[in-house]
């Protein structure tokens, strides 16, 4: 994946050769030559650190963030530098007694950009603990459910900010673990009538889920429970027995998952197996059956509606069988009028039965929904149908005019609308999986010795890799997880990241990313940063948090939301009495009403189109899926999109500039014409250039081998 970012080229004339310079990171601190230290003052000196934040203004891409952070990682007394380009900031660890913030906040300034140091909010983040969870909820069905659960979630004491997104169907909420912890939350949820399911904490940074088979009992449990918590770094552990699921939370420099699967397994003779929890499996098999059952919904539907439908509508034109159907049963009541009420009740109380559930929970809590005005339009429509039916049964002389096909065509078609409605919803995350799907299935183990010496190779999955593991990345793969080079000379491909489809010269000590590909050459690399701390799952929770963020339009619509569906009820109401008296009135003419029809049943048409019509979906259902796809979409093809709010005001732009190389190109050459100057037979003069080019790897060289495999193969 390229990342191509629309944004102002950062040029940079400080490479040379076929090899990137290799970057100088000293050791912390650096001393003057001549200056011997004592251990014990080297320890004072050290555990004296001090954290800064500086603010930087004029970066513009990843480029930028890397020269800066180089630039700061060469002062001496730097122990650790990270510099954020989405929100211009750069965050270093020092110690005070080599180097301060001014000196820190000049050397920024050296490279070319603006730095100021960030005092209040050090403080602020110091003393503020909040934690972040994000819970998926099931049973919204408008944006008026998503503003009742994000209000109520706000409502509570200890809550920073809470968002839902309808789209994705879940909720991120910032909050104070002091004062309230993830089950409250989720409880608050579940009060206001939709099922709540917790899908990660502020505390995942260093957390594990394991799928356990093997437990059939709580002794059971007991065992693998305290096997693991005799090991090193183990905080805490819990175990959900519904789903087999075993999470752990852990110090990552003393221990990690492959360590918890060999204790696992290791207990009770081999009776238990583990394995790491397949996080996307419970969001997967939700929008599968979430599908499924719309649509086997929608396919009942039909089942009845269509014989409503052709009795209403079709039949009653054909002569034969409508004799049949006006044939009297009880006084005015006939055959066809019992057909349809037989088949539009199973659609109305049995299919439908989900938006009466909707409905009472919405008005439980004071709130009005969609599934509010679907029932009130289609129990306006069906209870009428009735009265008629049981008028025309009572009277000699009462022709009644029932709507039972107007109630349940409205239920099929708004079950087709909820179907095709979380098909598109699904598709929304197919992007997240696209950008978790860089990251490699498997990866090579390697176990040295003191001397650094190989002693064995182990294929693994890549999700068991654990901070200074050492990994064997081989020509063409994709490099497991973020590190260093301790061994070993190649390219990497790191356009995922920078957008440059150059290979980048890697050798001992240089820093790698995991999810780029290795070109050519074999790397040994040290892991530091795994899971979730990972450059690409920076990046996911990035999209994550984009696709959370609401558009300006669509807080707008949300607080249109509120009011919108007492305002529908009240305009419904409006269209049916200025109808009804219009009727009584003699106010339009006769020829108006059909056959059979008097003004109170024109009215009630037209009441009902109205409250069933303007349903609140598309309010708020367009702008977050529309969010949610760009900003997938965008991520996809490496354009990392920052919220609604970009999207909204990219209509402003009026000027693009397109930096990368690989953003407007693909970032390949490609020979496009050849030509002799000697005489000779040109099978030969392919074969000489191939056998120069074929162990060759720069662009040009790869371009010449390609192009020499294709025309060599063509004379075979």
């Amino acid at each position: 994946m390229a990342a191509k970012f629309l944004s102002i080229a950062c040029i940079r004339s400080n490479e040379s050769g076929n090899l990137s310079p290799r970057p100088h990171y000293p050791s912390m601190p650096i001393y003057p030559k001549g200056v011997n230290i004592s251990s014990d003052v080297e320890e004072l000196v050290q555990g004296s650190e001090s954290k800064a934040l500086f603010s930087v203004t004029g970066m513009t891409c990843s480029a930028c963030a890397g020269s800066v952070e180089k630039a700061v990682k060469r002062l001496p007394g730097i122990k650790e530098a990270a510099v954020d380009v989405l929100n211009n900031r750069a965050q270093v660890i020092f110690y005070p007694a080599y180097v301060n913030e001014e000196t820190i906040r000049g050397t920024i300034e050296d490279v070319g950009f603006e730095a100021s140091l960030i005092e209040e909010e050090m403080v602020t983040n110091e003393t503020s603990s909040s934690q972040t969870c994000r819970i998926r909820i099931k049973g919204m069905t408008c944006t008026s459910c998503s503003t009742t659960v994000e209000s109520a979630l706000q409502a509570l004491h200890g809550v920073e900010g809470a968002q839902v997104a309808l789209a994705t169907e879940e909720a991120e909420i910032r909050y104070d673990p002091k004062m309230l912890t993830h089950e409250r939350i989720c409880k608050a949820v579940e009060d206001t009538g939709f099922e709540a399911i917790l899908i990660s904490t502020g505390e995942d940074r260093c957390k594990i889920h394991l799928h356990v088979d093997g437990v059939r009992s709580e002794s059971s449990m007991r065992i693998v429970g305290d096997s693991l918590e005799a090991l090193p770094g183990v905080e805490g552990l819990s175990y959900g027995p519904e789903l087999n699921k075993l999470s752990l939370s852990y110090q990552p420099d003393l221990t990690g998952p492959r360590h918890f699967i060999q204790v696992i397994e290791s207990t009770g003779t081999g009776r238990y197996k583990a394995k790491i929890f397949p996080e996307g499996v419970s969001r997967e098999a939700h929008r599968k059956d979430e599908i499924k059952t719309y649509y086997n919904s929608f396919l009942w539907s039909l089942v009845f509606t269509i014989p409503v439908f052709l009795l209403s509508m079709i039949f009653m034109y054909i002569p034969g069988i409508k004799h049949g159907l006006e044939t009297r049963v009880v006084n005015m009541l006939n055959i066809g009028e019992i057909l349809r009420w037989i088949f539009s009740t199973p659609v109305q109380f049995i299919i439908g039965r989900r938006f009466y559930i909707g409905a009472y929970k919405a008005l439980r809590h004071g709130s009005a929904n969609m599934d509010v005005l679907i029932v009130l339009g289609t129990n306006a429509a069906y209870f009428y149908s009735v009265y008629s039916v049981l008028r025309a049964a009572t009277s000699p002389s009462f022709e009644s005019t029932d709507f039972f096909e107007t109630s349940s065509m409205l239920i099929s078609f708004i079950l087709l609308g909820k179907y095709l409605e979380v098909l598109a919803k699904g598709k929304t995350s197919e992007a997240i999986e696209k950008l978790m799907d860089l990251a490699p299935g498997t990866a090579i183990l390697l176990t040295l010795d003191d001397e650094g010496n190989v002693l064995n190779e182990e294929e693994m999955d890549s999700r068991l890799i654990q901070r200074n593991d050492v990994m064997k990345i081989l020509p063409g793969a994709k490099v497991a997880c973020d590190g260093f080079v301790i061994w070993g000379q190649s390219h990497v491909n790191e356009s995922m990241i920078t957008g440059e489809s150059r290979p980048v010269a890697k050798r001992k000590g240089d820093v790698v990313i995991g999810g780029t590909v290795n070109t050519n050459g074999v790397l040994h690399v040290t892991a530091t940063k795994v899971g979730s701390e990972s450059a690409l799952a920076q990046i996911v929770r990035l999209v994550e948090s984009a696709q959370m963020a609401k558009a300006p339009v669509q807080k707008l619509a949300d607080r249109i939301s509120k009011f919108f569906v007492p305002l529908v009820i009240l305009l419904s109401f409006c269209t049916w009495l200025s109808w009804f008296l219009a009727g009584k009135l003699n106010a339009y003419p006769k020829s108006w009403l059909p056959s059979s029809v008097d003004s109170f049943q024109l009215a009630l048409q037209f009441g009902i189109s109205v409250m069933v019509i303007a349903c609140p979906c598309a309010l708020g259902l367009a702008t977050p899926t529309a969010v949610m796809v760009g900003t997938g979409v965008g991520a996809s093809q490496g354009v990392l999109i920052k919220g609604g709010h970009a999207l909204e005001s990219a209509h402003k732009v009026n000027c693009i500039v397109f930096d990368k190389t690989g953003t407007l190109t693909m970032g390949k050459p490609v020979v496009v014409r050849t030509r002799l100057f000697k005489n000779m037979v040109l099978r030969d003069f392919f074969e000489l250039v191939a056998a120069a080019e074929v162990f060759c790897f720069p662009l040009l060289s790869l371009s010449l081998s390609l192009l020499m495999a294709d025309v060599l193969s063509f004379f075979r």
